[in-house]
């Protein structure tokens, strides 16, 4: 005899959900959690009519099934509104679905049939997990401990991809209050923005003024009455804190530190008061004459400074790296040299210089008189042996008296097997295998 029970536990189902419902609409006010701020009523997707659900059927009655996981999700301070509601078919299909988890669409499909104004339609920058159709690397689609269904608490969740600016900003002894009282959404829209780059709410000028008035005696001051409400404020300025006053960036131009403004500009009252005294390295060559002569006297020019750009890769105030180098080596070298980098980031094996961004390890980034312009002139087996303790183990003969049999007019080197940028090979090596390499040359061991 066919068993009834199955037929009773859905009859049952549709029986009490009407009860289960209003009983939930009078749970006492203490469990309500904290009212967030004011955002536009998110549309939820009512059952499809031809499904002809029982009532229930949306989402109480997933909990028949699902009540073991999901008793500890509904106690959590944040509960996704499609939860709350149960109303799990507003992201699930109950019966099959071609996507992963029976999710009505796939990754971020599923969560802009809500919050579709979530990203800008035109956005001139966009958070990479946005980007890359992924909410849930940031939100819980269920329910959190944390405002917004964030997964983490949200400076821990940012500082999972963007450590090392969290730590610079958690350590800086001059800080910046948005961030101790807001955080990085004081500044940063976390999902696209329609009006600056790196996520600014506003172009970075504007975002800047809207706290700092710069026609306030005291600011106007600082900066010896130069009208900076026209200029870039991060050209000096550390937006994340600095362990310098008034958050000059670690590394200051001397000019800029001693207030000598007037050295590189025309004076504050001036119409041009921003315009250089000079254009390019002519500015630059009052200073550092010295150390221009001895680059211009290398075999071999970095294309930048043969254009006389010194600014191409310095800023000419204040910067978070030795040197004012514009950032991080990876991203400054990276503006002309990209198909390198990309290299390097697809390569299983990395090369520690070029990964940590520490380009000037084995290239000179004004000239040299090496080839390629290595810091050191001669071998390159030589250059390589600073790191690599190649003669202390066995290794392949190599060095001047070592002819590569692929090309005579070439020694056998480092370079002859590894390529120092990275291969889509291990250990950088340029063919798949080491058999593949080494019968490039040695043929008679070929199969």
């Amino acid at each position: 005899m066919r068993s009834r029970t199955p037929i009773l536990a859905v009859a049952l189902a549709a029986l009490f959900a009407p009860g289960l419902a209003a009983a939930a609409a009078k749970a006492p006010a203490a469990a309500k959690t904290p009212a967030a701020a004011k955002t536009p009523a998110l549309k939820t997707t009512p059952p499809p009519a031809n499904l002809k659900l029982k009532a229930g059927a949306a989402g109480t009655v997933c909990l028949d099934c699902h009540v073991g996981s999901f008793e500890e999700v509904l106690k959590k301070a944040f509960v996704h509104t499609p939860v709350k509601s149960r109303n799990c078919i507003g992201c699930h299909n109950p019966h099959g679905s071609d996507h992963g988890k029976l999710l009505a669409a796939q990754g971020n499909d599923a969560c802009t049939s809500c919050h579709a104004a979530i990203v800008p339609k035109e956005p001139k920058s966009t958070h990479k997990p946005v980007a890359e159709k992924g909410c849930v690397t940031c939100h819980d689609p269920h329910a959190s401990a944390n405002k917004f269904n964030l997964v983490k608490p949200a400076r821990d969740l940012c500082a999972s991809c963007h450590k090392p600016v969290v730590d610079a900003a958690a350590k800086a002894k001059f800080k910046h209050r948005p961030i101790e009282q807001g955080g990085c959404t004081a500044c940063h829209d976390p999902h696209g923005s329609a009006k600056g780059a790196r996520l600014l709410k506003d172009d970075l000028t504007a975002l800047c003024l809207g706290c700092h008035d710069v026609k306030k005696p005291l600011i106007a001051q600082k900066h010896l009455n130069y009208p900076v409400g026209k200029a870039r404020c991060t050209s000096c300025h550390d937006p994340h804190g600095s362990d310098k006053r008034g958050m000059l960036y670690n590394t200051v131009h001397p000019p800029v530190a001693k207030g000598q403004c007037v050295l590189c500009h025309e004076a504050a009252a001036s119409p041009n008061a921003l315009q250089t005294r000079a254009a390019g390295v002519q500015l630059c060559r009052g200073c550092h004459a010295t150390k221009l002569t001895a680059m211009f006297d290398k075999s071999q020019l970095h294309r930048p400074v043969a254009e006389g750009n010194c600014l191409a890769c310095h800023g000419p105030h204040a910067s978070a790296q030795k040197g004012l180098i514009k950032g991080n080596m990876v991203n400054v070298c990276g503006a002309c040299h990209a198909d390198t980098i990309k290299r390097q980031q697809l390569s299983p094996t990395k090369h520690q210089p070029v990964n940590e961004g520490d380009c000037s390890s084995c290239h000179d980034p004004h000239g040299s008189d090496a080839p390629l312009m290595f810091v050191k002139s001669g071998e390159v087996v030589e250059m390589c042996g600073t790191c690599h303790d190649w003669l202390k183990h066995s290794s392949h003969p190599m060095g001047e008296k070592i002819k590569d049999p692929r090309n005579k007019n070439l020694t056998v080197q480092c370079l002859s097997c590894h390529r120092s940028h990275g291969t889509e090979y291990k250990h950088m090596m340029p063919y798949a295998t080491t058999s593949d390499l080494c019968t490039k040359c040695h043929e008679n061991f070929k199969r």
